[in-house]
């Protein structure tokens, strides 16, 4: 515990000296890269750190002997959102999309590793371990519920509270977790893991009925058959053009660099359908139906880089590079609006432009990642824009990072902090929205290690 009090003294101490101003704001005042590092490092970790203790301290209790999330949507006491019985997240916990269980485990456990906590990367194990061990995951097939009712105790496929129809997308996202998380252990979890995310793939690949483009639906019914509606009734206008099917992509992709499995020929052919519709950039959010979502181009470039680098085409990663991360640039809100601080932050959709946190984390990954691949300072910069940006959204005692800034009052004042016209969501999914700006952080701080980036 002592090394994360000299980190904690650290970033408050540089926090207080520096304020809270951009990249830009530095560019003239002669500070040196080491400097400008510095402030940079201190402000992220801030944020990544209240976001990890809110998360654990205030929304995970115990079951059956492991850690569950109390709710899917709560307030910045910790505690489900109140006075909107009407919203599908507040009695639901578990691995699927907004829930995100093993992810949220995942971000707890490298946060826990990175300031050297044992208690916080036991409780990431025990999160995890709620997963594994109470009900989620059949087994024999590798197919995965996504969520248990937290009054009922009764598991379902969907965030409906029913088991009309499941996501193929989220299923496998849980799985690729599954897989990634299980690096980072020793002990027999790890095989366990994989050999989950062995089956999930496998289970997919025999049973998930393509939609008439070829594409992966975006909600399928139990035993795979499309399932074309919406998640509250009527057509999905998105049922075949959804970016969610990605992931599916990006756990086949995982398996077969690891060599658990071979989907080489499958992954090239859904890649290439990908490539020639143009890009498939629909709505990852079940919730919304817009052809073109920011997370939807973030995740694209991630797995097509993935992609690239593991069939070694040229030809896909100029497509990642030229037309999913450069298409985040139309999302970009380069000012403050109403009022609100959302300069540097992405919106999410023009059909629902809130600026979203979890899809503002998953673009800085995109945008650091890159940074990665090619050693260009500017993608850095990108990333960096994005992960303080959101650091100006905490509020309370507990370190509540909200779910997004309503900057053009989409969803109502009365669901913003103190009922202003515009600004914050006085809610937050803990380990989605709350949580996700943690990998990008840690990825963001050795990079700005690095220190000999191209300009």
């Amino acid at each position: 515990m002592k090394n994360i009090f000299i980190v904690l003294i650290v970033i408050i101490v540089q926090s207080s000296i520096v304020g809270a101003r951009g990249l830009s704001a530095y560019a003239t005042e002669g500070r040196t890269d080491r400097q400008l590092a510095d402030r940079d490092a201190s402000s992220i970790l801030n944020s990544a750190r209240q976001s990890v203790s809110f998360a654990v301290n205030k929304t995970l209790i115990p079951y059956k002997g492991n850690l569950c999330c109390k709710s899917s949507f709560v307030e910045e006491d910790g505690n489900a959102a109140r006075g909107i019985d009407w919203h599908q997240f507040l009695n639901i916990e578990g691995p699927g999309w907004a829930a995100n269980a093993v992810g949220g485990a995942y971000e707890i456990y490298l946060f826990g590793k990175y300031v050297n906590d044992k208690v916080l990367i036991k409780k990431a194990v025990l999160l995890l371990d709620h997963v594994l061990n109470d009900g989620f995951i059949d087994y024999q097939t590798g197919f995965i519920r996504g969520y248990r009712d937290v009054k009922k105790d009764v598991f379902y496929l969907n965030y409906n509270h029913n088991d009309d129809w499941f996501c193929v997308g989220s299923m496998a996202k849980v799985a690729f977790q599954l897989l990634i998380l299980s690096d980072s252990l020793d002990d027999n979890r790890k095989e366990k893991m994989r050999q989950i995310a062995v089956k999930t793939a496998a289970w997919i690949d025999a049973n998930i009925k393509l939609a008439p483009n070829g594409w992966y639906p975006r909600r399928s019914t139990p035993n795979g058959e499309p399932y074309a509606k919406r998640s509250e009734g009527g057509d999905d206008p998105l049922f075949d053009k959804s970016g969610d099917g990605l992931y599916v992509i990006q756990l086949l992709t995982e398996l077969t660099k690891r060599g658990l499995a071979d989907y080489k020929d499958r992954i090239k052919e859904k890649v290439g359908l990908f490539m020639e519709l143009g890009g498939i950039f629909g709505s990852i959010n079940h919730d919304t139906y817009d052809e073109h979502e920011n997370v939807s181009y973030a995740v694209a470039f991630r797995v097509l880089r993935q992609v690239a680098q593991l069939v070694h085409d040229d030809s896909i990663r100029a497509f990642a590079y030229d037309k999913c991360l450069k298409g985040l640039d139309q999302f970009k809100l380069k000012e403050d609006k109403n009022g609100v601080q959302t300069a540097g932050l992405l919106y999410m959709e023009k059909s629902w432009d809130t600026a979203y946190f979890w899809e503002n984390a998953e673009a800085a990954l995109a945008y650091l990642e890159a940074c990665d691949e090619t050693k260009d300072k500017s993608y850095l910069r990108e990333g960096l824009t994005i992960l303080q940006a959101i650091a100006k959204h905490h509020h309370g005692e507990h370190g509540f990072l909200t779910e997004g800034v309503d900057w053009n009052n989409h969803v109502g004042a009365q669901h913003h902090f103190d009922g202003a016209t515009y600004g914050d969501i006085k809610y937050t999914e803990p380990l989605l929205n709350n949580l996700h700006i943690v990998e990008p952080t840690l990825l963001a701080l050795r990079l700005l290690a690095i220190g000999d980036l191209k300009e």
